[in-house]
């Protein structure tokens, strides 16, 4: 009787003081963030592999984790077969994106259209219409990156 008398002594003393302990932390006021389009900072993505393109992180950073940022595609340009590590959620704001899954017909996505697209093994070519620049928001967990599938090699001959 003894022995179970202390077991539950220490087991209510160990939930209070978790408990105690989750009401002792101080909640963080959110504050509201507002950042106009003329303050948005765009940096070139990559000058050497993507000349052109530039990204502006929302929130995050595109280049070490989880970010949402806006891209812009100059008219015209286009990406070689590709995949990348993370999925994205993205919407586009604006110009005509054109996408390719490999194997598959293109899809053409203009203002207000929303795709998201598989991280992994989802290999596809990514283009924009000649007419306009693109551009789209990205929501992402994980940081951006985009590897070039290679085409395979013909055979030796002799």
């Amino acid at each position: 009787m003894r022995t179970r008398n202390v077991l539950a002594f220490a087991a209510s003393f160990a939930l209070a003081t978790v408990a105690l302990a989750q009401g002792a932390k101080t909640a963080v006021k959110a504050t509201p963030v507002f950042t106009p389009a003329a303050d948005l900072k765009w940096t070139d993505l990559d000058p050497v592999g993507a000349p052109g393109v530039k990204i502006a992180d929302l929130w995050g950073n595109h280049a070490t984790g989880a970010y949402g940022a806006y891209v812009k595609l100059p008219a015209g340009f286009a990406a070689p077969l590709h995949t990348h590590t993370h999925e994205m959620k993205v919407v586009f704001v604006s110009g005509t994106y054109i996408q390719a899954p490999d194997g598959k017909p293109e899809v053409r996505l203009g203002p207000g259209s929303y795709m998201t697209q598989p991280g992994g093994d989802y290999r596809h070519t990514t283009r924009c219409d000649q007419t306009s620049d693109c551009v789209f928001l990205i929501d992402s967990a994980g940081a951006f990156d985009l590897k070039v599938v290679e085409a395979p090699k013909a055979p030796a001959t002799r």
